[in-house]
């Protein structure tokens, strides 16, 4: 069977991957990005797939979404075959298909289950530190070819300036048509980024490495003491500040866990020989934090908006509100935003967009899976979603 060309091994990988993902028998995971298939592999998958049979593996086909974060490389496979070669513990992409992929599968529990909120302790701590050296040691020049027009090594504003025009150019603009006058009754205006460019910037040079980008709760499986990250899709090429500041504000952690986590990232790189990624730390890693607090105003409201249900009553509309009002506070100080309103102005703002004409009846994000057939995303675990 090792015999056939590599176009027909393909079609017939997807053939008899698609043929269990319909049959139903296994779990169904659902992300923002793709929706994962964990199935068992009989003995002629695993034997195209190089797997031991009946393992799990996870079918992932990724959902049609409007996008709000970059992603420089299109294929997550390419990316996982450098990485998994130097991050043993990350699961393998298996089988490239044209509209999906096969990637191994690992055992334990996610993050966000077992501690979806509140400290993780220092031996946590001390393990995304660790992690966050293996991924530095990445050889560069093995990584995919960036996009034309990347930054040149080194260049922190010039990659910091870079994510501010994505979020500008890509997630705010193109949205306006649709979301500009929720935007602007929330208090968010379309110089909003231009605010933030105008205040936040990197003073010091650093060497680029491998980012993942999305270092959260959701995308971390501990088993036992280890921890694998998964999901590398967002992975990219850029500074490391900006690869710690994602971590620091998605993993939702206090003020005095951020510094402490700031510390033990500092102290392994240093220990690793990589004092270089550490330079002006205590000047632009502020920048990236408020960075990310500020481009994430963007697709929180949004989906606040979105995921209020046709029938959407009191209850919907403040629990949205909640999030919009998070959102806000987060933003307020990154983005300059003076107008802000009250609880209440919030409320109607989303009851305004909500009763708007084909609003609320359409999807930035695609629909989970009927009842009964998935899980939350807060229970995805094993090799990435």
């Amino acid at each position: 069977m090792h015999r056939l060309p590599h176009r027909a091994r393909k079609a017939l990988v997807h053939r008899l991957v698609e043929s269990l993902r319909l049959r139903g028998r296994g779990e169904v995971l659902r992300g923002h990005h793709n929706i994962n298939y964990v199935r068992r592999s009989g003995p002629v998958l695993a034997l195209l797939l190089g797997a031991v049979p009946f393992t799990r593996f996870k079918y992932r086909v990724p959902l049609r979404t409007v996008e709000v974060v970059p992603r420089i490389w299109p294929r997550e496979a390419e990316v996982l075959g450098v990485v998994c070669r130097y991050l043993r513990e990350v699961p393998p992409c298996l089988a490239d298909l044209e509209d999906g992929s096969v990637h191994g599968y690992r055992m334990g529990r996610a993050l966000s289950d077992s501690a979806p909120a509140g400290a993780v302790g220092d031996e946590l701590m001390r393990a995304f530190a660790s992690f966050f050296v293996r991924t530095a040691r990445v050889p560069v020049a093995e990584l995919p070819a960036r996009p034309e027009g990347w930054p040149e090594d080194g260049d922190t504003q010039g990659f910091l300036a870079w994510l501010v025009r994505f979020t500008q150019e890509r997630v705010h603009a193109p949205n306006r048509g649709r979301f500009g006058a929720l935007f602007d009754a929330v208090g968010i205006p379309e110089d909003a980024m231009a605010r933030f460019a105008a205040r936040h910037g990197c003073r010091t040079s650093r060497p680029f490495r491998l980012l993942h980008t999305d270092v959260h709760r959701a995308n971390v499986v501990v088993r036992g003491k280890r921890l694998v990250v998964i999901d590398w899709e967002l992975a990219m090429l850029g500074d490391p500040l900006h690869d710690l500041a994602t971590h620091l504000v998605r993993m939702a952690y206090g003020k005095e866990e951020q510094g402490r986590m700031t510390e033990l990232w500092t102290e392994a790189m240093r220990a690793a020989g990589f004092t270089a990624l550490t330079a002006g730390l205590h000047d632009d890693l502020p920048a990236y934090i408020a960075f990310e607090y500020a481009q994430s105003v963007f697709p929180d409201v949004m989906r606040a908006a979105i995921d209020l249900p046709e029938d959407a009553g009191t209850e919907h509309f403040h629990t949205a509100a909640d999030r919009v009002e998070r959102a806000i506070r987060r933003a307020r100080e990154p983005l300059r935003l003076v107008d802000v309103p009250g609880r209440e102005q919030v409320v109607e703002a989303l009851r305004d967009w909500h009763s708007t004409p084909d609003q609320g009846t359409t999807t930035l994000f695609p629909p989970a899976p009927a009842p009964g057939t998935s899980k939350p995303v807060s229970a995805r675990h094993g090799g990435g979603a």
